[in-house]
């Protein structure tokens, strides 16, 4: 019953108060029932369905991302999204949103199969994406080079100069060598242009992770009336619920493909020259026979 209730309460978005009389049981209970069995769920499920790839694990993903999403050495999508929250006491404006509400950010790291391989929950709604990745723990073993990615390798079709395996974001991250961020959208070329609609086509992978998530449980769908820490709690268990969900019923990749891409949070971040340069490659690559898709003039002209 513990379980069931906790599960009425993840899927349904309804209202403590309306389960506590389903159920028959206290405010204070029902509240301890969720801290508990959220930590609970977290502690036995984490290792199971969202632990860290490995090397040969990171090569399948990639692999999954060429066939699907047709990006090559891309290893995930990353982005965050805002979790409303009810404003922590004595936190002034530090959880309020550049959207106009309170919210913690929860930073993903999705595959091409729409699984979260990383996150990271709780960070004040007020920071940008990009302060969240490099000050979360997939940020630090990101730029220490502790992912465990497989080595550079040459591009398909090609026989020169080995590219690194990549995640792709939005404007809102800091281009790097392993970090792939579209052009400025001014003075834009063809060929930069071809390049964005390339890597948008990969990154909205975790828009579409986040759009199911919030589906599945709909309790996302309307603030977390929890202390942070719970709210935080209970957000980490419907990610790795999703997982499992998603691991078992698999998913059909047509669904997607219309999914309209949300709004980005514009700011101002500094890339580096070699992240520059492989970002250069891959624009020269995607205008390439070698790299070219059939329809991709097409999709740009609008």
């Amino acid at each position: 019953e513990t379980f069931f209730f906790i599960y009425r309460y993840l899927a349904t978005g309804q209202s403590l108060a309306s389960l506590q009389y389903s159920f028959l049981i206290g405010k204070s209970t029902a509240n301890l029932i969720i801290r508990e069995t959220c930590v609970a769920l977290w502690d036995v499920r984490k290792s199971a369905v969202m632990s860290q790839p490995t090397t040969a694990e990171w090569i399948d993903i990639a692999d999954v991302f060429m066939q699907t999403c047709h990006f090559p050495n891309c290893v995930g999508a990353i982005d965050g999204k805002q979790i409303r929250v009810l404003k922590p006491i004595m936190s002034g404006s530090r959880f309020y949103n550049y959207k106009k509400y309170f919210s913690v950010v929860l930073l993903a790291v999705s595959d091409a199969n729409y699984c979260f391989r990383y996150i990271d929950v709780g960070a004040y709604g007020s920071s940008s994406d990009s302060a969240v990745l490099a000050h979360s723990h997939f940020g630090r073993l990101l730029s220490s080079n502790s992912l465990e990615l497989p080595a550079p390798q040459i591009l398909p079709g090609t026989t020169y100069l080995a590219m690194p395996y990549v995640f792709v974001a939005d404007e809102a991250f800091a281009l790097g060598g392993n970090m792939m961020r579209p052009f400025s959208s001014r003075g834009l070329t063809t060929e930069r242009r071809v390049f964005n609609y390339r890597l948008t086509r990969a990154r909205r992978v975790v828009e579409c992770a986040f759009g199911i998530l919030a589906n599945k449980w709909r309790y996302l769908h309307s603030p977390i009336l929890f202390k942070i820490d719970t709210a935080i709690k209970a957000v980490k268990v419907a990610c790795v619920l999703y997982n499992f969900v998603r691991q078992r019923d698999s998913f059909n990749f047509e669904d997607t493909l219309s999914h309209t891409l949300g709004p980005t949070q514009l700011t101002v971040v500094c890339g580096t020259a070699h992240g520059a340069h492989v970002r250069d490659h891959f624009a020269r690559y995607f205008m390439s026979p070698e790299g070219e898709l059939p329809w991709q003039m097409e999709a740009i002209e609008f």
